[in-house]
């Protein structure tokens, strides 16, 4: 372990045909790294830095991947079904036909995923920043939660944002149930009430 706390330098590195399941990887560079199709059942990540990495097809059942770092990474088709993803930052992903099944997400940031295809059934929302992108593909059975809007649907070839109750709707449509927060405003310094024209 180095001084500053990290387990593993694995930047760069090519993991294919891995099988790290039930590894500690608490605070380990993954940055830019290849894990196609890599087995990491159980592992741990905990504030792991994953970012820009390859993990297409990868399997991060029951995985720890609280305060991890995911930003830029590819989750294509991978199953992450009953990991811990809070505080979790996942920007710019692609999760297209990923699995969640069961996954807890809180007060997680997931701002331009694209979820088009992915498996969200039974997962656990919490105070989540959740911009991302479904579609008819994507399954949203059992979800729960509370999440901060919007989101992206594409359907029938064409794109809509939603919002607030509308969004509330689309997911129970499809046998979720969340409820989005509104954006949260600042109270204003100074006087509590809001000055009045003369």
């Amino acid at each position: 372990m180095t001084e500053e706390g990290y387990s593993l330098f694995g930047i760069e590195h090519d993991f294919r045909g891995a099988d790290l399941s039930g590894g500690d990887f608490t605070k380990a560079w993954f940055t830019q790294a290849v894990l196609v199709n890599v087995r990491m059942i159980g592992a741990t990540f905990y504030r792991a830095d994953l970012q820009s990495t390859d993990l297409t097809s990868a399997d991060l059942t029951g995985a720890d991947l609280v305060r991890v770092n995911l930003d830029g990474a590819v989750l294509r088709s991978a199953r992450l079904d009953g990991a811990d993803m809070t505080k979790a930052s996942l920007q710019r992903v692609d999760a297209s036909g990923a699995s969640f099944r069961g996954t807890r997400i809180l007060g997680a940031s997931l701002f331009g995923v694209d979820m088009r295809g992915a498996d969200l059934t039974s997962a656990t929302l919490f105070q989540n920043t959740f911009k991302i992108t479904v579609d008819d593909a994507t399954i949203m059975q059992g979800l729960t939660g509370t999440v901060f809007g919007p989101i992206t649907v594409f359907e029938d070839g064409l794109s809509r944002d939603l919002a607030g109750s509308e969004l509330e709707a689309w997911v129970a449509e499809r046998g979720g149930q969340a409820q989005v927060i509104p954006p949260h405003r600042p109270p204003q310094k100074g006087n509590e009430s809001r000055p009045t024209a003369d």
